[in-house]
């Protein structure tokens, strides 16, 4: 068993469950999937691109990524709907709990001048979203095998009512807000 979900049902749970009144543990909120995407702009001149990007997803992860297309056309940046720009992984079940635990407890901590991450990030439905700038924090992607630099999204699905219970949930589970400057 996977020592966040261990950490979700020991601490997370009874936690929440005295700070927002919870009479029935099916209230408490959790997390439903972690989508993990790479949009490839470039990918409209430049195929490979594609590839390495589907590459770096498939290797953080450890799922196949499915391609994703535009919806409209915008001519300003040359792009035709059903056109491929970018990739993305829906995670669920022992795959999202682990690749959450390399997150939080390894990827996160690699990144450079580390200061933690945005706790205003929520959509106002109980989602976050993180961004991370280079693919080079997993530990799994070799620097020698990647072509460029790729920034990828990170967001985590919850069913949270409002942000403040799903920020309550992620900062038991170990996600390091930075402080709110008073």
């Amino acid at each position: 068993m996977n020592r966040m979900i261990e950490r979700y049902q020991n601490e997370a749970v009874p936690a929440l469950q005295k700070a927002f009144n919870y009479k029935n543990v099916m209230q408490v909120p959790r997390i439903e999937k972690v989508v993990v995407n790479i949009g490839v702009g470039e990918a409209l001149d430049n195929k490979k691109a594609l590839e390495f990007a589907v590459a770096d997803l498939m290797t953080a992860t450890g799922q196949k990524p499915i391609q994703t297309k535009a919806r409209k056309s915008i001519a300003n940046f040359k792009l035709r709907a059903g056109s491929i720009i970018g990739t993305k992984v829906t995670l669920r079940g022992p795959r999202m709990w682990a690749f959450l635990d390399r997150l939080l407890n390894v990827a996160l901590p690699r990144v450079r001048d580390f200061r933690g991450v945005s706790p205003n990030a929520f959509d106002g439905r109980g989602n976050y979203t993180l961004g991370l700038k280079d693919q080079l924090v997993f530990p799994e992607i070799e620097y020698d095998k990647i072509d460029k630099l790729r920034g990828m999204e990170v967001t985590i699905v919850t069913t949270a009512p409002d942000d403040d219970q799903a920020r309550a949930m992620l900062q038991l589970l170990g996600m390091p807000f930075t402080k709110k400057e008073a």
